[in-house]
C-alpha cells in the first residue's frame, strides 16, 4: 500500500521513477571523440560480441564466427541461426550462443560437435556469456517476452523481465540465478560474484548465489550493455545507446507509446538506435540536430558510442565517445588484446582498434 502511494505520487510530481530528466556526461563520462581515431580493422554486415583467447580474435558476425589473427581474417563456421554472444574458456574452448535460445560449448572453435549444448527452455534472448570464478559459464537472458534483436519494444513495453542463469558445463545443469531485471545485457565475474548491466534501469547491480542485487553503480545517462576485464584490475563497460529527455517522456506516456507502436514502422519509434541520421523519416530531425547540414556535437543522440573504463569496484575512471556527429555508434562489445582495445560499432558494422597505451594518463591530465 505504501509502495502503490509513493509510485502515485512520484508520478503525479514528476520525481524519481517517473522524472524525465537525464544525469548529464560529466566527470569520468566527459564527452570527447576518442572512438573516431579508432583503427578500422573489420567491417561486418552485423557485428554482435568479440571473444579472444590471447592470439585469436573470434568475431560473431551474423551466422558466422570470424576469426582475426596475424592480420588475416577466416572464417571458422556458420550456424543455422545468428550468433548472440561469445565467451572464451580455458584450454582454447569457445562458448557460443545462438539465437538466443541456445548455449553450445566446443572444446575447440573448430571442433565438429558441441562437448555441452544447454537448450533451456526459459531461455529467450540470451546476449551475453561470461566465465564465473569457478569455470562456469554466467548468460544474461535480456527478456522473456522479447527476442535479441527486438530490445526496443521491451524498453518501450516497460519490460522487467531480464534473467541471470549459471550453466555449468561439467554437471550440464542450468540455475537461475536472479530474475526481474530492466534487460540484463552483459557480465563480468567480480569475486565469487558477478556484475550485470541492467539497461533499462541504467546501472550495473552485483549477482551472487542466493542474494538480491546489489546496486553498484547508478543513475547512468547511457543503457549500459556487455562488460569485460581489463588489465591491472577493473572492467570495460559499453553502452550501446545514450539516454534522453525525448525518450524518458515517451515512456511515461502509454496512450502514444502504443498508438505509435502499432501504427509507425520500428525504425521510426521514438526511441534508442545503434544507428541514426539515415532518414528523414527519422524522429529527430530540425535545427536541434542540424544548423546549416552540420549535425551538431552536442545534439540530442539517437545514438552515440561510449564504453567506460571502470576500476575494480566498479565505479568509473575515464570514457571513450564517438558523439552525435560522429559514426562509431552502437559500442555493444569490448575486449582487451595485445596491449589494445578491440571493439565492435554495432551501427556502422565495424571492428575496431584503440591503442591502449598512455590512454589513462592521457584521460588523467
Amino acid at each position: 500500500m505504501i509502495a502503490a502511494v509513493r509510485d502515485f505520487a512520484n508520478r503525479f510530481l514528476g520525481r524519481g521513477d517517473a522524472t524525465i530528466t537525464v544525469p548529464s556526461f560529466d566527470g569520468a563520462l566527459k564527452p570527447n571523440q576518442k572512438l573516431e581515431s579508432a583503427e578500422t580493422l573489420l567491417t561486418c554486415e552485423a557485428p554482435e560480441d568479440l571473444a579472444t583467447d590471447g592470439s585469436n580474435l573470434f568475431i560473431a558476425n551474423g551466422q558466422r564466427l570470424m576469426c582475426l589473427s596475424g592480420g588475416s581474417t577466416s572464417e571458422v563456421r556458420s550456424f543455422e541461426r545468428p550468433i548472440s554472444a561469445l565467451c572464451a574458456l580455458p584450454g582454447g574452448g569457445l562458448a557460443i550462443a545462438l539465437g538466443g535460445r541456445e548455449v553450445r560449448v566446443y572444446a575447440s572453435p573448430s571442433a565438429e560437435q558441441p562437448s555441452v549444448t544447454f537448450t533451456d527452455t526459459a531461455f529467450n534472448a540470451v546476449n551475453a556469456l561470461a566465465l564465473a570464478e569457478d569455470n562456469t559459464l554466467i548468460a544474461t537472458d535480456g527478456s522473456t517476452t522479447c527476442g535479441v534483436d527486438d530490445w526496443a519494444r521491451d524498453l518501450l513495453e516497460l519490460n522487467r523481465t531480464g534473467r541471470v542463469f549459471k550453466l555449468d558445463p561439467g554437471a550440464k545443469a542450468v540455475t537461475r540465478l536472479t530474475q526481474g531485471l530492466g534487460y540484463a545485457f552483459g557480465a563480468c565475474a567480480h569475486g565469487k560474484a558477478m556484475l550485470v548491466s541492467e539497461s533499462w534501469r541504467h546501472r550495473l547491480v552485483l549477482i551472487g548465489l542466493g542474494a538480491s542485487p546489489k546496486v553498484v553503480l547508478a543513475h547512468l545517462p547511457v543503457y549500459p550493455s556487455r562488460l569485460s576485464k581489463a588489465s591491472g584490475g577493473g572492467y570495460w563497460l559499453t553502452a550501446f545507446a545514450a539516454r534522453t529527455q525525448l525518450v524518458e517522456f515517451v515512456l511515461r506516456e502509454p496512450g502514444y507509446r502504443r498508438r505509435m507502436m502499432a501504427e509507425i514502422d520500428p525504425a521510426y519509434w521514438v526511441a534508442p538506435r545503434l544507428r541514426s541520421g539515415r532518414s528523414f523519416k527519422e524522429p529527430m530531425q530540425g535545427a536541434h540536430i542540424k544548423t546549416m547540414g552540420v549535425i551538431k556535437p552536442w545534439a540530442p543522440p539517437r545514438s552515440y558510442g561510449l564504453v567506460i573504463r571502470l576500476d575494480a569496484d566498479g565505479q568509473p575512471l575515464y570514457s571513450l565517445h564517438s558523439r552525435v556527429d560522429g559514426i562509431n555508434h552502437g559500442v555493444v562489445a569490448a575486449v582487451e588484446m595485445g596491449g589494445d582495445l578491440v571493439l565492435i560499432a554495432k551501427g556502422p558494422g565495424r571492428v575496431l582498434k584503440l591503442p591502449l597505451a598512455g590512454l589513462a594518463e592521457e584521460f588523467r591530465t
